[in-house]
């Protein structure tokens, strides 16, 4: 089973938490967990699944799945950025390094709550990026190291899964044959 969400802002990517919002005030389905995680701070697709293998899958980098974000940053980002993700940033745990990235003009997304303060979106740009890799905040701290702080971040796809017909909080099972993209890509 594999179950595909969009994680509003705010809520945690995990069951059970005694104080904040969490996947159990969205996901009614019992027995799944995320393949992956997106920080309480970020927004987006998060996939769900009832089997191991699946999760494996999804979120192991052995796997190589290209995750796609969205990333409003402070400032007025160039090229040079995009070049010095590509190449790859030193962060604390070794060199990170994106797929690909490009500067992208504000994308039409749901809104957040609370949004980006009016002051600070006026001085951001967009950046589009891909990792196959996943550590922890790793967008974030890429942004970060090259002098562009993350002011929202939305991932917007893993692998053939997007958020197309998803709002904040919307969560729709998908298909059978999703799971068998999977298995396939390893024999393609």
């Amino acid at each position: 089973m594999l179950l595909r969400f969009f994680k509003p802002f705010g809520v945690l990517s995990q069951f059970r938490d005694r104080e904040r919002p969490t996947l159990a005030d969205y996901i009614q389905q019992p027995g799944v967990y995320p393949a992956g995680r997106l920080d309480m701070n970020s927004e987006g697709l998060l996939l769900l699944t009832d089997s191991g293998s699946v999760q494996a899958r999804i979120s192991h980098p052995r796997y190589k799945l290209e995750k796609v974000y969205l990333a409003q940053v402070e400032g007025a980002a160039d090229s040079i950025v995009t070049s010095r993700l590509t190449a790859g940033v030193e962060l604390g745990d070794g060199v990170a390094q994106a797929a690909w990235a490009r500067l992208v003009p504000e994308p039409d997304l749901t809104g957040r709550e609370p949004p980006v303060t009016p002051h600070r979106a006026a001085n951001s740009s967009w950046v589009e990026l891909a990792l196959t890799t996943g550590r922890n905040r790793q967008v974030r701290r890429m942004l970060a190291a090259v002098g562009y702080p993350v002011l929202r971040l939305v991932r917007t796809r893993i692998g053939p899964w997007d958020l197309t017909g998803l709002e904040p909080g919307q969560a729709q099972m998908l298909p059978a044959e999703s799971e068998q993209w999977l298995w396939r890509q390893e024999q393609g």
